[in-house]
């Protein structure tokens, strides 16, 4: 049974062949704008191309996979690409029909559930054929999408048909994904519209080692040793790759990658988001090819230890705890990686996080105290020093095993809370009856239940007062203001929270908390806040190690009022941040004499 083959094929290469499209698959349905942007991107190639590099081969627009299977009499039953294939076809005919008074030579298409197909894409423009069917119908407005197109063209650029056709012809490769193991061709087709046929980067890149045409006067066994290693390492890779806590680390892609090390791939290459689908691919095609020896063998090896390089280099990263929290912090706050990658090179472990520290300082260059959270830019600053403070916390703890959860901060949505609620923000809406329920957990222990009673008789009379003035506005169909206001002022009174505190928004209220931990924690008071708080850490959330200090208030000199956020809890808590992060932050500006 032979391998299946992965080539690259200009369209010049395909000229001639014989496609035949089986009735298990949908006829024609590209539309106007699918059409167009093929077009428009060919041009771009054309108007822009990429800079050809000393002793490579020339750049060439890439196409998407077409996955085919061969059939008797030299022909190609195509399992998926044909809208692709059939477009090409179009524009092929469409110059045929425009531009050259012998037809060149095109290749052809034959769909099974349409017998005179291959007579009707030699006569596209013919009305009455198109309106035999839907499918003739959509290619026949192809083909007036590309006239269209070119008509425009040629209004600005009379020389626009004679540009693009070598381009089209010449310039523009395919990547032929060409099945020959046997395999089913309607469960191949019913796998890749499913979403599971390995055709990304990443596998069409491990089909590229595994060949056993890159092994030529190999013996067998060798042959099959070496594809071993590399399929037995390649797994060891996305293995690691596929732990959260590592990838996390690494990554801040948003990206969904089917298989992870496709990431590495794209790192290596310098895959921009612009940059088409499979750029990544053929530049390691272009690897292979540049590599080959005498005897046409790629220097296999060679490339694969690039690869485990980089990875081998982001698995030390991650195993040393200091190296772990350094570069995390970076690369969270959106340092490039490959920017530390060559930073590295060349450097002792010690130099090198000496450079990490001097990067970090960077981040930091400003003034924490004068950061509001509310001003412009001031909250992404915020969220910078309190994600620093967190990391640093750990990192001096030289006898403690913990690391910072880079996964959890990134896939959870972590943002910024107040430590002491905002009472000079009016809470509006559905927000004041879940600001009641909060109140009315604190005092009962429980959460309230609609429709269930809640159980008064063991709170003391003051507060069992204030429960009843809390179920009167939760069950009410209509607030009244009033006795909301009134409600809101008895409590932020009792819990001796002034109504205007020294800076609400500056740094010392702030802490770092996943968004979704309470439904209002923005407005609730202090004690209710820190029980959310403990409950939440007792029963297994991870809380960020500084915004737990905060509320079993750790950092208080005085701990005479622990359920009570003052002031001075608030000076207290920006010493600690200020100390924790004196190697990173600047020198403070100078005030009335002292620095």
């Amino acid at each position: 049974m032979s391998e299946n083959k992965l080539v690259l094929k200009s369209i010049n290469d395909l000229l001639g062949s014989k496609f035949y499209i089986p009735s298990y698959q949908r006829g024609y349905r590209w539309k106007n704008q699918q059409v167009e942007d093929l077009l428009k991107d060919l041009w771009e190639f054309k108007s822009n191309p990429p800079k050809q590099e000393d002793g490579k081969e020339k750049p060439f627009y890439c196409l998407q996979p077409v996955v085919i299977k061969p059939t008797k009499n030299d022909n190609w039953e195509v399992i998926d690409g044909q809208q692709r294939l059939t477009t090409i076809l179009i524009i092929l005919n469409y110059f045929n029909q425009t531009e050259f008074k012998t037809p060149k030579q095109v290749f052809d298409i034959k769909f099974e559930t349409r017998t005179d197909s291959k007579e009707f894409l030699e006569n596209i423009n013919d009305e009455t054929l198109a309106s035999k069917n839907i499918d003739y119908f959509h290619i026949n407005n192809a083909y007036k999408v590309i006239a269209n197109w070119f008509d425009e063209k040629e209004k600005t650029n009379s020389a626009a048909k004679n540009e693009f056709y070598p381009i089209l012809v010449n310039d523009t490769k395919i990547i032929w994904y060409e099945v020959n193991d046997g395999s089913d061709t309607i469960d191949i087709f019913t796998r890749i519209n499913m979403g599971k046929i390995p055709l990304t980067n990443a596998e069409l890149i491990k089909a590229l080692f595994l060949k056993n045409t890159n092994f030529k006067k190999v013996s067998p066994d060798k042959i099959r040793l070496k594809q071993l290693q590399i399929a037995s390492e390649w797994d060891k890779i996305e293995y690691t790759l596929q732990e959260n806590s590592f990838w996390y680390f690494i990554s801040n892609n948003s990206r969904h990658f089917a298989t992870r090390i496709e990431y590495i791939f794209d790192l290596m290459k310098g895959k921009k988001k612009e940059d088409e689908e499979y750029f990544t691919f053929y530049k390691f095609y272009d690897d292979f090819e540049n590599s080959k020896d005498t005897n046409e063998n790629p220097d296999i090896d060679a490339i694969w230890l690039k690869i485990k390089k980089y990875f081998l280099t982001f698995e030390e990263w991650y195993k040393d705890r200091e190296l772990y929290h350094l570069i995390g912090f970076l690369l969270t706050v959106n340092t490039d990686i490959i920017y530390l990658l060559e930073k590295s090179e060349n450097k002792t472990k010690t130099e090198f996080k000496a450079f990490l520290i001097e990067e970090i300082k960077t981040k930091v260059q400003f003034q924490i105290e004068e950061l509001d959270f509310y001003k412009s830019k001031a909250k992404a600053r915020i969220k910078t020093i309190l994600l620093l403070f967190n990391i640093q916390t750990i990192v001096l703890n030289e006898n403690s095993n913990i690391r910072f959860p880079f996964d959890t901060y990134k896939t959870e949505n972590w943002d910024i809370e107040h430590i002491r609620s905002q009472t000079d923000r009016k809470i509006t809406g559905n927000a004041r009856k879940d600001w009641c329920k909060d109140i009315l957990e604190y005092f009962t222990g429980s959460k309230y239940v609609e429709n269930q009673k809640v159980d008064l008789d063991a709170i003391e009379s003051e507060e069992k007062k204030l429960c009843t003035s809390l179920l009167k506005i939760i069950t009410s169909d209509k607030i009244n203001d009033d006795d909301f206001d009134k409600l809101y002022n008895t409590i932020i009174e009792k819990f001796k929270e002034d109504k205007e505190p020294e800076k609400i928004n500056s740094i010392s209220n702030l802490a770092l908390l996943d968004a979704s931990t309470n439904r209002s924690y923005g407005n609730a008071v202090f004690p209710v806040k820190r029980k959310i708080i403990i409950e939440n850490d007792m029963q297994g959330t991870f809380v960020p190690i500084c915004t737990k200090n905060v509320f079993l208030k750790s950092y208080s000199k005085k701990l005479g009022e622990i359920m009570y956020w003052k002031n001075e809890d608030a000076n207290d808590y920006l010493k600690a941040i200020k100390k924790t992060l004196s190697i990173y932050l600047p020198t403070q500006k100078v005030k009335d004499g002292k620095q």
